[in-house]
């Protein structure tokens, strides 16, 4: 049986709902220790109750807001006291929508450090401690958005875009160490995401949507197997990121632009 002292841990942001939260489940299952990191205090005292009861594993709660540098810096500070991490996944986000000239700067801007900055700063903390054990992996939690771009979502899919990027950029920086980095890039997936957005969803067909779950398993199993750096969860979703590669970009503005005026 593991112990306190020979578990793998595993560090989660957007902890408390939807992706992160079946990450947190699904580890836990594993024998990870979790250290779990969101902005509602009180939803991750609840998930750190029922994760210790089932699966008998240490939980340790992480309240902070990634898009305030003072609290980035305190979960990088955390992290580099953490020996054993094994695992880091970057989850947390959150999406806007309309045009940008009528859209709350101070938002996107938060968007930006949430999607962009927080991720880079806690995986260059992470990264002494996976290399230093020559084993471990970061996934970071992109969108099959970050594949196109999208009118009235300009900075969803921009920032998404360099998560990818940065992800794919990490792994070749890595090869060889170890260490592997996973861009988990899910198309729609049911959670509070769109819920917060305040978006009407009921125009999305019912095959395009994912349950979290189904992510998360798809994200496991591929990390498992070794497989490349990018993970688009579900066929009707590989076969899309397939196809936008090849779409002329004309194409790509005139439906997503027809798609985001009638949302």
């Amino acid at each position: 049986m593991s112990t306190p002292d020979n578990r793998p841990l595993a560090i989660v942001t957007g902890a408390s709902a939807g992706i992160g939260r079946v990450f947190c489940e699904r580890l836990a299952s594993r024998a990870h220790d979790l250290l779990v990191v969101a902005r509602d205090g009180n939803r991750l005292e609840a998930l750190k109750r029922e994760l210790e009861e089932r699966y008998q594993i240490q939980v340790e709660v992480f309240p902070a807001d990634l898009t305030i540098d003072t609290d980035v810096s305190l979960l990088v500070a955390r992290i580099t006291q953490s020996p054993q991490l094994a695992l880091l996944v970057n989850n947390a986000g959150f999406g806007t929508r309309g045009p940008l000239i009528n859209t709350s700067p101070a938002r996107q801007e938060a968007m930006l450090r949430l999607h962009t900055v927080a991720p880079m700063r806690l995986c260059m903390a992470a990264l002494p401690v996976l290399l230093n054990n020559s084993h471990g992996a970061i996934i970071n939690v992109s969108s099959v958005a970050s594949f196109l771009f999208s009118a009235y979502n300009v900075n969803y899919c921009a920032t998404k875009a360099y998560l990818t990027s940065f992800s794919e950029g990490l792994a070749a920086e890595l090869a060889g160490t170890g260490v592997r980095v996973q861009a988990l890039c899910p198309g729609f997936t049911r959670s509070e995401f769109h819920q917060r957005m305040e978006v009407d969803t009921g125009d999305i067909p019912q095959w395009m949507w994912m349950s979290p779950e189904a992510v998360v398993d798809a994200s496991l199993a591929s990390l498992d197997r070794g497989r490349a750096v990018l993970c688009v969860p579900g066929l009707r979703y590989k076969l899309l990121v397939m196809l936008l590669r090849v779409t002329p970009h004309w194409i790509i503005a005139r439906v997503t632009r027809r798609h985001a005026e009638a949302m």
